[in-house]
């Protein structure tokens, strides 16, 4: 989904809002969580997910073309980790619990009967 389809399905679904004032809305979020990111912070949207920054150290690379070495600076990148809702539901429904394994009784704990 591009970002023109989000504002237009967004304003679709909300037709108290005009699409401008759509338009406005998710550019500002976007604007909040880039700035919020170069700033080193991170951001944390519950149910969906975290963006975050992760470091890269300077490096030595090739050239692909001339094959020689090139010095490549350190840097920042940013990173998303996915929250627990999301993953469940891009997984088709609520993350499943390993089956657990009835507990074995105690010996000489009395064991009920039927009668």
């Amino acid at each position: 989904m591009t970002r023109s389809e989000l504002i237009a399905q967004l304003a679709a679904t909300n037709p108290h809002l005009r699409q401008p004032d759509v338009e406005l809305i998710v550019t500002t979020i976007f604007d909040e969580i880039i700035g919020a990111l170069a700033r080193g912070d991170r951001v944390e949207l519950r149910g969906f997910g975290a963006f975050s920054t992760k470091r890269r150290d300077p490096r030595t690379g090739r050239n692909p073309r001339t094959g020689t070495a090139v010095a490549v600076d350190g840097k920042a990148v940013p990173y998303f980790k996915p929250g627990k809702e999301l993953r469940e539901r891009v997984n088709g429904g609520p993350l499943q619990d390993p089956p657990r394994r009835p507990r074995a009784t105690p010996v000489g704990t009395p064991v009920a009967t039927k009668a």
